[in-house]
């Protein structure tokens, strides 16, 4: 049987593939001239590109011996998604590092031999820099569709792609709707980077590509079922306030919408809000009670004006109550024992709000700044709405001051850490006193406020004055009666002996002072002093004021914290 040979190269076909080069077409004139060669000599007549795209031509001698497209990839295909191994969501979200050759054509006359799979070659290894250059993000495979009515894919084949089969035969006729042409074409796919197949199903994108897949507009991913008890709380809680003709789409409905769009990240105002309804399905908006137009037959979706007139006409207040109160019923009460405190400036909206979050970013509470105010008020405001008890308030230093301390520690029943300036030099003072030149209180003796941490003084004995409610006597804590000894198991108040002594001491614990007249202004006085009476607000890099109320140290104790009165007195001395 009689086998075919090769034949040599010429010398100029053998110059061609070695002095011909790539260009990337860039110019007006350039992309002009590669357009009406694809009308004139590509088989479809036509150049219409979807996407990010871009053109090269091979050139040698100045000669344009073959053209070539790229362009965005396909929405939808079924074997190139099933090759990859990715989910529809992360298809959506992943498709731009795709790329799809979507025209190829060698100029009538200039047909040589290997000149396509050369030219082929020098566009894979120049294609991802270029896209990284003009689209802002690398390319990880490609695609291609071949007719083969008209061709066999043997420039592809020669050129490392893998055929993957055929097309179903639709062809987009619009942005939403496909027509049946009968005309299936053969799928090729290429990888450019290696295991880029592993790397676009795993869960985490590599870094340079994570950027395509935050850039993604959200897509709703509820089901049917979890709006329906959304829907329900919205429904029970929140009225309808616009007249009967408005009700195309019901304000619960609306509020689920928004609520659902809020945890994705879509805060960009009705525009934003509009066009992340745009990617529900139709059993999404029937879970939203949105109505069918009589006329397409297919349910509604929402707006920009519908969003604006709801967001102008709401009752935020009433609203926030109902989302705490549906978050609550979906993750259960709070546990968290810190709570963050932080003022962001809506630049879209011109507008400044407070928000509340615990440390694992559940949301507690906004409060809006009021225009001709700023944030510390409004965190005050907030403050008041959530349950500081036992828990810890962690502010910047805008809101390091004395009025919102004190209104943590005694109104809360909390405690609070606070960033400390260099712009605040009585608190910074204080600070690197306590800190840094003598023992803090209450590790600090009271009696000989020289002695360090660490040695004992004589007489032995507790430095730490009485708080309310307790005893001060050698040896022993406040809170404990005469003679108990620390740590004694038979004397250690059981659970319903500290709920009585709480409820006797009007709720407060045995670490807060009382109000009543044993207790004084001292405590008060102590926080004044500590934070720097009638200093600005903010505070000293590389410090915090930690507001965890201690016991405070008796007068002649190394940190002044108590009132000027007592530190005059002598050792044993009882306050007139």
């Amino acid at each position: 049987m009689n086998q075919s040979k090769r034949r040599d190269l010429t010398a100029e076909e053998q110059d061609v593939l070695e002095h011909g080069h790539l260009r990337l077409l860039s110019s007006r004139q350039d992309i002009a001239r590669c357009d009406q060669i694809l009308i004139e000599h590509h088989y479809l007549h036509d150049v219409t590109l979807v996407g990010e795209h871009l053109r090269y031509a091979f050139v040698y001698k100045g000669r344009w011996l073959a053209v070539a497209t790229w362009s965005s990839a396909a929405y939808h295909l079924k074997d190139r998604d099933q090759f990859i191994g990715w989910t529809p969501e992360q298809c959506r979200r992943r498709l731009p590092l795709l790329a799809n050759n979507s025209r190829l054509l060698v100029l009538p006359d200039c047909h040589s031999p290997n000149l396509i799979s050369r030219f082929m070659k020098l566009m894979l290894a120049q294609l991802s820099e270029d896209w990284q250059q003009r689209w802002g993000h690398p390319i990880a495979l490609v695609e291609t569709f071949v007719d083969p009515r008209f061709y066999q894919g043997t420039a592809y084949k020669v050129s490392g792609w893998s055929h993957l089969g055929k097309t179903a035969g639709w062809k987009r006729d619009a942005d939403d709707f496909y027509e049946k042409n009968g005309l299936p074409k053969q799928i090729w796919v290429r990888e450019l980077v290696k295991k880029a197949c592993v790397k676009l199903r795993a869960p985490q994108l590599p870094e340079p590509w994570a950027k395509v897949e935050a850039a993604r507009s959200p897509r709703c991913t509820a089901q049917a079922q979890e709006i329906r008890g959304l829907m329900q709380a919205m429904e029970e809680e929140v009225p309808e306030f616009r007249r009967r003709q408005a009700l195309a789409y019901p304000v619960a409905g609306l509020l689920c919408l928004v609520v659902m769009a809020a945890a994705q990240g879509v805060v960009l105002g009705p525009s934003d809000l509009a066009d992340y309804a745009d990617t529900l399905s139709q059993g999404q908006l029937r879970a939203l009670k949105f109505r069918l137009d009589p006329h397409t037959r297919k349910v509604r979706c929402p707006k920009k004006t519908v969003f604006s007139t709801l967001l102008q006409e709401l009752d935020e207040d009433l609203f926030e109550r109902v989302l705490l109160s549906w978050q609550a019923q979906i993750l259960g009460p709070a546990q968290d024992k810190i709570v963050i405190v932080d003022g962001k400036k809506i630049r879209h909206a011109g507008l400044e709000i407070v928000n509340a979050v615990d440390s694992q970013g559940r949301f507690l509470g906004s409060v809006l700044t009021s225009s001709k105010s700023n944030e510390i008020p409004a965190a005050r405001q907030l403050l008041r709405q959530q349950d500081l008890l036992g828990k810890i308030t962690l502010t910047d230093a805008l809101h390091t001051n004395e009025e919102t301390a004190r209104q943590i520690l005694f109104e809360g029943g909390g405690d609070y850490l606070m960033t400390v300036k260099g712009n605040q030099p009585t608190l910074q003072k204080n600070l690197e006193t306590l800190f840094a030149e003598q023992s803090f209180s209450p590790s600090a003796h009271g009696a000989e406020p020289g002695v360090k941490t660490g040695t004992e003084p004589q007489p032995p004995g507790n430095s730490i004055s009485a708080m309310p409610g307790g005893h001060s006597q050698p040896g022993q804590f406040p809170g404990r009666p005469l003679g108990r000894p620390a740590g004694d198991p038979s004397q250690t108040q059981g659970p319903q002996d500290w709920k009585n002594e709480m409820v006797a001491r009007g709720g407060l614990s045995g670490e807060q002072p009382d109000a009543g007249p044993t207790a004084g202004p001292r405590p008060a006085r102590a926080q004044t002093r500590l934070l720097g009476r009638g200093e600005p607000a903010p505070s000293l890099s590389g410090y915090h004021a930690a507001g965890r109320h201690q016991p405070r140290a008796h007068a002649q104790g190394g940190a002044d914290l108590g009132d000027r009165s007592t530190r005059d007195r002598q050792p044993g001395q009882r306050r007139s």
